[in-house]
């Protein structure tokens, strides 16, 4: 309860702040008596923090479906892509099913080690409750066979295609003519050609270097300026996640624990209790 009010108390600070630039800056008219309705407002989402009565959320979990995974909540302080009207600020990277269908997460990306496959690829957005982003190779899987997977991915649901970092630019410009969702390729160094994917129809860029994440991040938003979209991986922590965020992510892929990790806790759970069923 303590974290929640730090956070939100940091929340409302922050607005203050903005409101005071912008007047002082004069994107906003110059007006005291704007001033002061702001600060009572602010002022008084403080008083509700303070005494517990902020907006109330009400939550459901059913005896059955109460372990779900969750994202960390440090998530949530980007910004968000729209994407056909959906604000998507986490997205769960995984390709298993029981993980996909037991999540909170506001999207999935279904990529995975492997050559594409339009069975695969169909089983996740058929156990998907939520937008899916498929991958349809750049490795191994390339030409032809890349844009053929593009197109059947649209058809069969996806919210957009992944292209890995190795995908080449001309690739790129195939899908993009055969396509009507969002191409989001994958910059994984320094020295990838995000530019060229960019001018060769990539729509967004999903970020995912590492230790050197954030790094990467904010070199790539200074260059392709704050229109351009990043996915971007937030790290093991919830100060990693931040980083990210700050360094120009506008939403995070989490990789949640597997299922043998999540099996391994309630194994040993369970040998501590009785269990009847």
């Amino acid at each position: 309860m303590r974290n929640e009010y730090n956070r939100k108390k940091k929340e409302v600070e922050k607005a203050r702040k903005l409101v005071r630039q912008l007047i002082t800056q004069e994107y906003i008219e110059e007006d005291d008596q704007l001033e002061v309705i702001l600060s009572n407002v602010y002022e008084d989402d403080i008083e509700d923090i303070l005494s517990g009565q902020g907006k109330f959320i009400p939550q459901y979990f059913s005896e059955l479906r109460e372990r779900i995974i969750t994202v960390p909540e440090e998530i949530y302080e980007a910004s968000g892509i729209m994407i056909f009207g959906s604000r998507l600020k986490s997205i769960l990277f995984s390709t298993d099913v029981a993980l996909i269908r037991n999540h909170n997460a506001q999207a999935v990306f279904g990529v995975y080690p492997f050559t594409p496959q339009v069975s695969i690829m169909q089983s996740i957005v058929n156990v998907s409750s939520v937008p899916v982003f498929l991958g349809v190779g750049g490795g191994t899987t390339t030409g032809q066979r890349s844009v053929n997977l593009a197109f059947q991915a649209e058809q069969i649901g996806a919210y957009g295609v992944v292209v890995n970092a190795p995908m080449k630019n001309e690739v790129i410009r195939e899908i993009d003519k055969a396509i009507d969702v969002p191409i989001v390729a994958t910059i994984s160094s320094f020295t990838d050609d995000y530019l060229g994917k960019l001018e060769a129809g990539a729509d967004i860029y999903n970020v995912s270097a590492g230790a050197k994440t954030a790094e990467l991040v904010q070199k790539i938003r200074q260059e392709v300026g704050k229109e351009i979209p990043i996915i971007a991986t937030g790290g093991p922590t919830g100060e990693s996640i931040l980083e990210t965020i700050n360094a120009g992510a506008n939403s995070i892929t989490y990789t949640p624990p597997t299922t043998a990790e999540i099996f391994q806790e309630l194994m040993i759970s369970y040998r501590g209790e009785d269990i009847s069923h």
